[in-house]
């Protein structure tokens, strides 16, 4: 990684473009608004969606916004609920975009949500440094090897 706060995605001159969102009644919106200036601070555009999203909108959102990436975050305890709900939108919708959920999920949990196919798992207190790689990994991760550039 390099300083440039530049966080392209390989074979493009556009910054990564995440798309944070709070599916549900969750009314917790402080961490994902520190979320999504470390992000911006990274160079990454953030659409905000805010709280009280559906998968639906959330996923409208990623298909108007051409994003390439989704971030939810989850501290009302249904992430097993939500995430799988989501993962499948993503699919019926014929998107290739990875999911990234942080919050307050039982660390008992993580693989289940890997294996119901989300990118990665943040907890409370994620570094930016953490925050970024994840997303940067988890677009990586949809490009087969592709390098994902600062």
């Amino acid at each position: 990684m390099t300083d440039s706060p530049q966080a392209a995605v390989a074979g493009r001159t556009a910054p990564i473009r995440v798309v944070l969102a709070k599916l549900g009644l969750d009314g917790h919106d402080r961490g994902l608004k520190v979320v999504a200036r470390m992000l911006r601070d990274a160079g990454m555009e953030v659409i905000y969606l805010g709280l009280r999203q559906t998968t639906d909108t959330v996923i409208a959102a990623v298909e108007q916004e051409d994003a390439d990436v989704i971030g939810l975050s989850m501290h009302n305890a249904g992430h097993l609920a939500l995430a799988p709900r989501i993962v499948q939108a993503v699919s019926d919708a014929g998107l290739d975009v990875p999911v990234v959920i942080g919050g307050i999920v039982p660390e008992a949990d993580v693989s289940a949500l890997k294996e119901m196919g989300i990118s990665a798992v943040l907890h409370p207190g994620a570094s930016a440094v953490a925050v970024g790689e994840a997303v940067r990994e988890a677009v990586r991760g949809s490009l087969g090897d592709q390098p994902v550039h600062d």
